[in-house]
C-alpha cells in the first residue's frame, strides 16, 4: 500500500496504555517505554510485547526469556518518561533511577509510578521488520495500587509527548 493512502490520524485512534517493559540477563538489568503491549489469550494468560531490535531491553528479553511489564499511571512525570523513553540503557544504569523490585524470574518491576507489575517468560519472538514481538506467558502479576492509566493518547495530547525513534508510534510525531 502506498505511503499516501495511510492517514495517521486513523491509525492514532487505536488505543494504547504506556508501560514500562524491562529485562534481565547477564547481571545487567534495563527498561524502556513500550505502548504495544496486549493480552493475547486466557488459558493460559499470554501477552505480546513489541520491542525495537535494536535496544537493549530486547537484547535482555530476548536472552534472559523473560519480561516484566509496570503499568503507569496518568500522572506520570514527563521526566520519568523521559529516563525510560529517550534515554539509552547502554549509557546509563536507569535502574538506579527508580525503585524496583526482581520477579521470580529475575526481572526488575519498575514501581515508582505503577498501578501493576505484571512479569511474563517468554515462549517464542517474532521478528517483524524493525520489531520483535515477544509472545510471553504470564506467571504473576499485581496490583500496586489504585488509579487511572496513562494512555499513549493522554500522553501526546494532555502531556504533550512524542515517540522516540524507535518506537512502532514514532511515525506519529508527524501527525
Amino acid at each position: 500500500m502506498s505511503a499516501d493512502k495511510i492517514d495517521l490520524q486513523a491509525l492514532f485512534t487505536i488505543s494504547y496504555g504506556l508501560y514500562v517493559v524491562t529485562g534481565a540477563y547477564g547481571g545487567k538489568m534495563n527498561g524502556q517505554i513500550a505502548n504495544a503491549l496486549m493480552q493475547v489469550t486466557a488459558e493460559p494468560i499470554c501477552l505480546v510485547a513489541a520491542l525495537h531490535r535494536d535496544n537493549l531491553t530486547t537484547e535482555l528479553v530476548e536472552k534472559g526469556r523473560a519480561f516484566g511489564v509496570s503499568v503507569l499511571e496518568e500522572e506520570t512525570p514527563m521526566t520519568f518518561i523521559g529516563t525510560f523513553g529517550f534515554k539509552c540503557g547502554r549509557q546509563i544504569d536507569k535502574m538506579r533511577q527508580c525503585q524496583y523490585k526482581v520477579g521470580d524470574t529475575g526481572v526488575p518491576l519498575v514501581l515508582d509510578h505503577a498501578l501493576a507489575v505484571i512479569e511474563a517468560k517468554v515462549i517464542d519472538i517474532i521478528p517483524v521488520y524493525t520489531h520483535k514481538l515477544f509472545i510471553a506467558e504470564v506467571v504473576s502479576a499485581e496490583t500496586i495500587k489504585s488509579g487511572t492509566v496513562l494512555t499513549y493518547a493522554n500522553y501526546r495530547l494532555i502531556k504533550g509527548g512524542k515517540s522516540p525513534k524507535n518506537a512502532p508510534t514514532f511515525v506519529f510525531n508527524k501527525a
